[in-house]
């Protein structure tokens, strides 16, 4: 089968779906690229487990400025004939930059609520002249406007480097830093 029609395929599991790529990742291959005939490990979806799924994708979309993406027309018909249902659809949701340049948000129905602290997080960073403060707190504001919660502001040295970012944590609560 030629590369560029396995990367188009619906990649399905018992834990998850990892839905085609749009246009801008025609090429790729689900589980990384061959670079002179050798496999290369590469990212593919960060996943996070959520209450309402395509309501978190809508707000990660919108921090990144990616448009919405849904289960909609022949790929909607697909997965339902597939043996999925509306319901299993609505458990689902996706983050995904068209150009293929930025991360790619996967987003999972969770079985329970979350407790406790992440074990890990995004650092999300503002493009921005060094020293320009405005625009990160003009972002901490815009973020904040969308759902996100502003946890608190660290400014600090780590050995000969200062720092500043927003602690911050997204409608379902999971933690994220903006730099």
């Amino acid at each position: 089968m030629p590369l560029r029609k396995r990367s188009e395929q619906l990649v399905h599991s018992t834990t998850r779906a990892s839905v085609p790529r749009t246009t801008a990742g025609v090429g790729r291959l689900p589980y990384g690229d061959l670079v002179e005939g050798k496999s290369m490990i590469t990212l593919g979806n960060i996943t996070f487990y959520a209450d309402d799924p395509p309501a978190l994708a809508r707000f990660w979309s919108d921090v990144f400025g990616y448009p919405y993406r849904e289960f909609d027309g022949p790929l909607r018909q697909q997965l339902l004939d597939s043996g999925l249902t509306e319901e299993d659809l609505a458990k689902r949701g996706l983050a995904e930059d068209p150009e293929g340049r930025g991360p790619r948000l996967f987003f999972h129905h969770a079985s329970e609520a979350k407790s406790g602290r992440n074990r890990i997080h995004l650092d999300i960073n503002v493009v921005r002249e060094p020293g320009d403060e405005a625009a990160l707190d003009a972002e901490k504001d815009r973020l904040v406007s969308l759902g996100a919660e502003l946890v608190r502001l660290v400014e600090q040295t780590w050995g000969p480097w200062p720092e500043r970012y927003y602690q911050m944590r997204d409608p379902e609560g999971n933690e994220f830093c903006l730099q």
